[in-house]
């Protein structure tokens, strides 16, 4: 039998982490997935003056804050990217790669996803479009496959497709110098269009066509609705009530991931409230 966690936090931004740091105290057995950086949102801020505190500090120093917080309460980060969350009844199963943690209650920090779909990524999802290429690379060994990357962290897993895959294509939507295997080619252009009959065969370009049998698109996050089917959503966010549960039970959800406005205060006592909240359901199930 899997391990069964009493918690698993989805997210490690300050909605993520204050929710750990709460599951601490609480004494509960949790698991928050995450990556180093914590929330690339975060790092990339030139200035924070809105949260009390930290008034003058810029991201990354905000960062090394919530690290040292970490520390001192030996939390520690699981940096996998979960990638479907099921519910089965008493529990909850959370899908990463080919295995399966499991949890009684989860809270969903996952942020928000500010790129719209491309077109016709939607349509083919499950049909050559998946979001996760270590987990599907084995389905495209001696294939051609092209990689829409948003975050340099991808090109670790380019390189793990270039070793099945015959042929890959990788589009950096960000800049920077690119450490990938040579067999992998750079496409500098902008994606317009994903495009198929039964099953994905083309990527439009700007400036090219790309034969392609799948298509990799690595974002920070997926949204909510694919991640956890059965999820209520509206308009790109998460329904929840103030007690940030959502409409599945053992399920609630904070910060950016539930709407506007998109503060990290405002994430971070969410991250207090759903942790409380999941406590409280814990209780009345036992």
């Amino acid at each position: 039998m899997n391990e069964r966690y009493d918690i698993a936090i989805i997210g490690s931004g300050p909605a993520g982490l204050s929710a750990a740091l709460n599951a601490k105290i609480r004494n509960k057995k949790f698991i928050i997935f995450g990556n180093a950086n914590f929330s690339n949102k975060l790092i990339k801020a030139p200035k924070v003056n809105n949260y009390l505190g930290f008034y003058g500090k810029n991201g990354e120093q905000i960062k090394e804050e919530f690290q040292k917080h970490l520390d001192f309460m030996k939390i520690n980060l699981t940096e996998e990217r979960i990638n479907n969350v099921y519910a089965m009844g008493e529990y909850f199963a959370l899908a990463v790669n080919e295995k399966i943690y499991e949890a009684t209650s989860i809270i969903l920090a996952t942020g928000v996803e500010y790129t719209k779909p491309l077109k016709g990524e939607e349509e083919f999802l499950g049909k050559g479009v998946g979001y996760c290429a270590t987990c599907d690379a084995p389905l495209y060994k001696g294939k051609i496959v092209t990689i829409i990357a948003h975050n340099k962290e991808d090109e670790e897993e380019a390189n793990f497709v270039s070793e099945l895959a015959s042929k890959v294509y990788y589009i950096p939507m960000y800049k920077d110098e690119y450490n990938l295997n040579s067999n992998v080619e750079i496409i500098k252009d902008r994606p317009l269009e994903i495009q198929g009959d039964m099953k994905v065969n083309k990527v439009i370009t700007n400036n090219n066509e790309i034969i392609t049998d799948g298509v990799f698109i690595l974002k920070d996050s997926i949204s909510p609705s694919q991640l956890v089917p059965g999820l209520k959503t509206s308009n790109g966010h998460i329904d929840v009530d103030r007690y940030m549960k959502t409409n599945l039970n053992g399920c609630f959800a904070a910060g950016d991931c539930i709407g506007k406005p998109y503060q990290y205060i405002k994430a971070a006592g969410e991250g207090n409230i759903a942790a409380l909240s999941a406590v409280s359901y814990l209780d009345s199930i036992k």
